[in-house]
């Protein structure tokens, strides 16, 4: 309707109120080519995260070639460090040590040998190996991860408000200008000038200042968050959180501390738990940064300790042997070896593993059922036999305020659903120490979603506590969902596995030490660990809607008034009272004056906030009609002592 405005002020050669309404199309074109901007930054982010170059074979030669100059059917090669420039099927060879952090955000390494698959934007950090891609561009997993955030266009409900205000009270304007062209004909006016006043009142009822003041009113909220450590980035994402009822929260960084963590270990008859530590970090090495050593490395009580061995051979972890091995010399000369790995590796080892094998495996089994990951940890003894020693867990904590922070959360209406990478198991036991639940939905089992989704499936990713084994289009997928069941979905998530889900999110929320693509794609960018300061932020963000709830019932209140006012004058007195111009000008310098509101002491609600359109614009239209009916004496009055006022136009 502002465009039409623009259109019939032209025709009308009413060239004041054309540039008025003009610039204000202008600024509204302004915002949507800045958020369009935004989403540029968040695929530009991604990009940067491929491949450049890549070693492929053709022609029964090896040469470099750009990574995206690839195409399926060619044998490129996999090498220690490497970035998997495509997505690829591994080829003869022995197993490699693959990081998905950039996919799933886990930080643990995985395994894949030969035919199974390795994607686009994972590290190699194990071994060497061909592979055949099969999947190049925008068909790889990476590649649809910058798609869907290319794709991710979510309308806020702030928008959807002001459409639906703005319908109403242009609704109100066509019933007003309808009556007044009828009475127009019969009394033989102008229709030029009567076509002038029905431009003045569709300019009135558009509610021009209204995504100003709200925006300032979620401008100055934007402030007070900032204090407490939570940069808005989109404004609207303010009005999202408050009316936020499902937060999807990623584990890895969020939930927990990201650190690889030594948990209590296992340890066989006659062996006590610091000698385990104590073994399996001598087959540690601190300067190889792997989070495993460094993890057996803090569990050591004494770092002295470590001072009286020497280190005199050491053999890193690689896929085929799947352990670490060290020749250590003590302070008296004596010499041993000492090995930590897969558990059921290490046992294959031991001299004593028919003695301990039941009690080990009873061990492995308890661990991996809380999600646990085990090592074994073996020592040589005087006659370079080697004895098993013990099982070492390791886990990635949560944070200690994780637990109670979504407590509290869930206090406030939020339902709070964790989103992992991670085993089921993992996953699983994760939720319980939160109090998350135990229903665990195995995101693996989606297929191919994208398109369609059966009922079932729709109803259980709704009534899921949490999800396992989840990738980047999976959680697309189920922020979706929970939107078509008309849910305001809150996203939280750090790395580039994150961005497309932060981007179709209500309210995306990137957490402290996110990535470039998740703080280019979120609305909210977190800069204190953990999800505490997220209570602060949905309380402000809830006060920030009340003012902005009121101030709505205020200007629709007015502008019905007015509405009414200038239709009275014109049936009534057959007078003209204002212009287009005069009507811009009484809309800002009346919302100039209530700006004032975005100051206002309000008190959160404790339930998620959302637009009542049935009850703002009832309430909005009972107090326009009290304030015009005020007017009708003042009005009578005048026109008794001063009928002049009212001839001509």
């Amino acid at each position: 309707m502002i465009e039409a405005a623009v259109v019939l002020s032209a025709m009308v050669r009413h060239w004041p109120d054309f540039f008025i309404i003009l610039v204000l199309l202008v600024a509204n074109a302004a915002v949507g080519f800045w958020e369009e901007y935004q989403a540029c930054n968040a695929i530009a982010a991604l990009k940067e995260k491929l491949a450049l170059q890549a070693r492929v074979r053709r022609d029964g030669k090896w040469t470099s070639v750009r990574a995206r100059e690839l195409v399926p059917g060619d044998v490129v090669r996999l090498r220690l460090g490497d970035i998997v420039p495509a997505d690829a099927r591994l080829l003869e060879g022995d197993p490699v040590e693959v990081d998905q952090s950039a996919l799933t955000g886990e930080s643990l390494p995985v395994t894949r040998k030969p035919s199974e698959a390795v994607y686009s934007g994972s590290i190699i950090r194990q071994g060497e190996i061909d592979g055949l891609v099969y999947g190049t561009g925008q068909k790889t997993y990476f590649g649809k991860t910058a798609q869907l955030v290319q794709e991710a266009h979510t309308v806020s409900h702030f928008q959807r408000a002001v459409l639906k205000i703005g319908d109403y009270l242009i609704m109100l304007a066509v019933a007003l200008v309808i009556m007044i062209l009828a009475v127009a004909l019969f009394r033989g006016d102008k229709m030029t000038t009567t076509l002038q006043f029905a431009l003045v009142l569709t300019v009135a009822a558009i509610p021009v200042a209204m995504p100003t003041v709200m925006s300032v009113t979620m401008a100055v909220g934007a402030r007070l968050l900032a204090t407490k450590q939570a940069i808005v980035s989109r404004l609207v994402a303010i009005e999202e959180l408050a009316g936020m009822d499902v937060l999807c929260s990623d584990k890895t960084g969020t939930l927990t501390q990201n650190k690889l963590t030594l948990g209590v270990p296992f340890s066989v008859e006659g062996v006590n738990s610091d000698q385990v530590i104590l073994n399996a970090a001598l087959a540690s090495r601190a300067e190889n940064r792997d989070t495993i050593d460094l993890a057996v490395l803090s569990g050591v009580k004494d770092g002295q300790q470590l001072n009286s061995y020497r280190v005199t051979n050491f053999q890193p972890f690689d896929p085929v042997h799947k352990r670490t091995e060290a020749t250590v010399k003590t302070a008296d000369g004596k010499t041993f070896k000492v090995t930590k790995g897969a558990a059921q590796v290490i046992l294959e080892l031991a001299a004593n593993a028919a003695q301990v094998k039941s009690v080990v495996e009873k061990a492995i089994n308890s661990f991996a059922a809380h999600g646990f990951r085990s090592l074994g940890v073996a020592r040589t003894d005087e006659q370079g036999r080697w004895q098993f020693l013990g099982v070492l867990p390791l886990y990635d904590p949560p944070r200690e305020d994780s637990k109670a922070t979504i407590a509290t959360v869930r206090q406030m209406g939020v339902n709070v659903k964790m989103v992992t990478g991670d085993q089921l198991a993992i996953g699983r036991e994760t939720a319980g120490q939160m109090g998350l639940g135990t229903n665990i939905l195995d995101a693996s089992g989606f297929g191919d979603t994208r398109h369609h989704e059966t009922a079932q499936l729709a109803e259980s990713i709704e009534k899921a506590d949490s999800f396992a084994q989840v990738f980047p289009e999976h959680k697309f997928h189920i922020v979706d969902v929970l939107q078509q069941h008309k849910h305001i979905v809150g996203m939280t998530g750090d790395g580039v596995n994150d961005a497309p889900a932060l981007k179709k999110a209500d309210c995306g929320i990137a957490v402290s030490g996110a990535t470039d693509a998740a703080r280019a794609a979120a609305a909210i960018v977190l800069l204190t660990p953990g999800l505490s300061v997220i209570i602060d932020a949905i309380k402000e963000s809830r006060k920030i809607f009340q003012r902005m709830n009121s101030y709505a019932i205020y200007r629709i209140a007015e502008t019905i008034r007015v509405l009414l006012f200038m239709t009275l004058s014109i049936l009534v007195f057959n007078f003209y009272p204002v212009t287009a111009v005069m009507i811009v000008l009484l809309a800002l310098l009346n919302d100039g004056a209530i700006l004032s509101i975005a100051f206002d002491q309000t008190r959160y609600s404790n339930q998620p906030e959302s637009w009542n359109m049935p009850m703002v614009l009832g309430v909005a239209t009972m107090l326009g009609l009290v304030l015009w009916g005020s007017l009708l004496p003042l009005a009578f009055f005048t026109w008794l002592n001063t009928p002049s006022i009212f001839q001509g136009r």
